[in-house]
């Protein structure tokens, strides 16, 4: 069985990659983020509430799904 965290990410991964092939295929423009900022987004999406010195509204999940794209093709 999938946990709600799984389905949040591939949700999130689909969700991203629609979103950039879409941008490509229109606009031949490319989605990226920077690997600092994906670092710093799973951080802050990581920390605790009380922890974290501003609040952050989505979770690892989300977050990681949103970021995933970006920096697996940074490693190919």
């Amino acid at each position: 069985m999938f946990t709600s965290l799984m389905l949040l990410a591939v949700a999130e991964l689909g969700f991203r990659l629609a979103l950039a092939w879409g941008l490509r295929k229109q606009y031949d423009r490319r989605l990226a983020i920077p690997d600092l900022l994906a670092l710093v987004l799973l951080v802050l999406a990581g920390l605790p509430d009380w922890l974290s010195p501003i609040q952050f509204p989505f979770p690892v999940s989300f977050t990681l799904g949103a970021v995933l794209p970006d920096l697996l093709m940074r490693m190919i």
